[in-house]
């Protein structure tokens, strides 16, 4: 049994011995350091965005032009996109039958005119009843008013331009008959030296507009936004500025929206009526507190930065976002000056986790990044 007592003993010694030597090689076993992280400091920026909205082009005029008398298109006068000067003859109707009908009225003149004449001397030797007399010249009267009548209707025969400017669509040629009951002009007039550009502002755009700028009424405000750029079909930029002139001055209920007009110079008469493009507006945000959009990631549509605190310990910090410009978000809260936050590696991090920050200049960690490629 001693035997047996002696061997028990042995184990138990071995097994203490061999567990507080793993409880040394445990304590001094290598910690990892901390990853070393790219971190900046918030600084202040004055940064200008852009934002872009669907627009149409009107010239600053655009006038009907309608037949004023029914009647067949005779000639044609001129052709689609002809410029034109106000009075200039654009359509000419055919006029037989008016004419025939001038010749009408005319005859009825004269005969009206022959019946007064007959009955003045009646009249004056007391023959007849001056009311004979009265009824012809009121049936003399109503003989000219149907020669004038006529004689109306062929001067409209003749249709001229309203205004100076450029012919749109023709939409009636030679032998159609048209009558000033057409749902559609002949054509139309435009006046572009100066055109019109209409894009829209939901509700919120439009009361950030008026706020964004100084002014004691919304003209004044209008008056002070900035210059605006046309995007061209194309894509290219249009050369000549343009500014706001107005809005509707209420919001569509069925769209939610109100509608804007500008206006552009049109020297080299590039635009015309129907052009479509798209208005790039400026947006300056002063003194702003702006990050990297790469140094932030999205959670359940929030938007998350890590910021770093003094021990160096990163914390998942909500942001919210006044705008966009370029590579940048505008931060309008949760981050301040002086706030250090992490720029990169933000996929391999965790919330609460301590980080070796390398600080990168603020300038350089806003900068754009080059595209590996190049078209």
């Amino acid at each position: 049994m001693n035997t047996v007592y002696k061997a028990a003993a042995l184990l138990l010694v071995s097994a203490t011995l061999f567990s507080c030597g793993n409880g040394k090689e445990a304590q001094t076993a290598p910690v990892a350091p901390p990853p070393a992280i790219p971190v900046t400091t918030i600084q202040q920026q004055t940064v200008t965005g852009y934002t872009e909205y669907p627009t149409t082009i009107e010239g600053i005029i655009n006038s009907d032009v309608r037949a004023k008398t029914s009647g067949y298109i005779e000639t044609v006068l001129v052709d689609e996109g002809q410029k034109v000067r106000k009075g200039q003859v654009l359509f000419e109707l055919e006029t037989q039958s008016l004419s025939q009908d001038a010749s009408a009225a005319k005859a009825r003149i004269n005969l009206a005119q022959v019946e007064v004449n007959k009955l003045i001397p009646l009249v004056e030797k007391k023959i007849i009843s001056p009311v004979q007399l009265e009824t012809a010249k009121a049936n003399l009267e109503q003989a000219k008013a149907n020669y004038s009548s006529v004689s109306a209707n062929i001067s409209y025969a003749t249709i001229k331009s309203p205004i100076d400017g450029y012919v749109g669509s023709i939409n009636f040629r030679e032998g159609s008959l048209v009558s000033p009951s057409d749902a559609t002009p002949l054509t139309k007039v435009s006046e572009i030296s100066q055109v019109y550009a209409f894009f829209s502002f939901n509700e919120a755009q439009y009361i950030d507009h008026l706020q964004r700028y100084e002014g004691k009424t919304k003209a004044e405000r209008i008056q002070n936004s900035p210059d605006l750029s046309l995007i061209l079909a194309n894509g290219k930029v249009y050369s000549e500025k343009g500014r706001i002139q107005t809005s509707s001055g209420q919001i569509n209920q069925s769209t939610g929206t109100i509608q804007i007009r500008a206006a552009f110079n049109n020297p080299n008469e590039l635009l015309t009526n129907g052009n479509s493009g798209k208005i790039r507006f400026p947006i300056t945000y002063k003194d702003a507190i702006v990050v990297p959009q790469s140094a932030t990631f999205e959670q359940q549509k929030d938007i998350i930065i890590y910021t770093l605190d003094k021990d160096n310990k990163i914390k998942a910090t909500l942001i919210k976002v006044e705008g966009t410009v370029n590579n940048l978000y505008v931060v309008k809260s949760g981050l301040k000056v002086g706030d250090k936050i992490v720029i990169t590696g933000i996929n391999k991090l965790r919330n609460g986790a301590t980080i070796s920050p390398q600080d990168t200049p603020f300038e350089k960690a806003i900068a754009p990044i080059d595209p590996l490629f190049k078209n």
